[in-house]
């Protein structure tokens, strides 16, 4: 800690982890590790095939390709720093490497709520205007639509560090989570939170609340477009482009919400980081499958990679 006046600042976190778990702490790392190493693999794999077939050249690929850069930014923001920390005896992070952190953190969670209300837009555009899509979702427009959610999350990540530097930390310093996350930070301030606090409400009302409208709303036409459709066979695929989607928002938003409220007060259990795991570290792991396993397209496309493979060894 460094002095400055009569305020004390610190200069460094303790990271508190999951090492009140000392028993099972080899079974976690190998457990985050492999679920790490597959979130990556998954999704980059999806993002350069992708980009390699030009089957896939459409708005809905398109949005998932930079749903998947943004998940693997996103859970390595924090999930790197975990694993390095499991055997470490002093479990620390500089007060600007936890800044950057929740910087990188915040920024891709909150431009991947926005990316997901696009792609709920772009279904609702496929299924309730099909003859109009293609003029709908031009290319031009996807580009705007990907570039202002990250716009959106990167201003309102800058808003948060920006309210956050004006905090002092004169101690204590352990976070008893494994990432520097907004709870754990705003308990640990000795100056008031209140504009923080009020920020970060306001920024859940427009990033969750509105956008998670705004989707309820789509999949309500989407829904009632449905019902129109006379033939089951046709109801059944117009459902199954969407299913894949709504399981990906119904697993952020739920989880995200669930942990944040229960950890409200700022202090964090181990069942609360446990939980917190799932968000951010299982559900970027999930999402290239969510969109992959049902997929006749990936699935073709796929075949069609292989099968070049295959060509040029042989």
């Amino acid at each position: 800690m460094t002095g400055a006046g009569n305020i004390t600042e610190v200069t460094h976190f303790i990271l508190l982890g999951f090492s009140d778990f000392p028993r099972i702490i080899a079974v976690l790392f190998v457990i985050f590790l492999v679920i790490y190493l597959n979130s990556l693999i998954w999704n980059l794999c999806l993002i350069v095939l992708i980009r390699m077939d030009s089957h896939l050249h459409t708005p809905m690929y398109f949005f998932l390709s930079n749903l998947s850069f943004m998940d693997v930014c996103y859970v390595s923001s924090t999930v790197p720093k975990m694993l390095s920390n499991f055997f470490q005896e002093q479990q620390t992070i500089t007060f600007a490497d936890c800044i950057v952190q929740y910087f990188i953190f915040s920024t891709m969670g909150l431009s991947e709520s926005y990316l997901m209300t696009a792609m709920a837009y772009d279904r609702y555009a496929a299924i309730c205007n099909p003859l109009l899509y293609s003029s709908v979702m031009s290319p031009s427009l996807c580009v705007w639509m990907v570039l202002g959610s990250y716009l959106a999350g990167l201003t309102a990540s800058l808003a948060q560090i920006g309210a956050l530097l004006q905090l002092h930390f004169c101690g204590p310093n352990v976070i008893s989570h494994f990432f520097c996350d907004m709870p754990q930070l705003l308990i640990l301030s000795c100056t008031d939170t209140f504009f923080v606090q009020a920020m970060t409400a306001v920024l859940t009302i427009v990033f969750g609340i509105v956008n998670v409208l705004v989707i309820v709303i789509s999949y309500g036409y989407i829904a009632i477009s449905i019902m129109k459709i006379s033939s089951a066979k046709g109801r059944s695929k117009a459902f199954n482009t969407c299913a894949s989607h709504l399981t990906a928002v119904s697993l952020f938003y739920m989880s995200g919400l669930f942990v944040y409220l229960s950890s409200s007060s700022g202090a964090s259990s181990g069942f609360d980081r446990f939980a917190s795991v799932f968000y951010t570290v299982v559900i970027p792991m999930l999402n290239p499958l969510i969109y992959s396993l049902r997929n006749k397209e990936i699935k073709d496309a796929l075949k069609r990679w292989w099968k070049k493979v295959y060509c040029l060894r042989s």
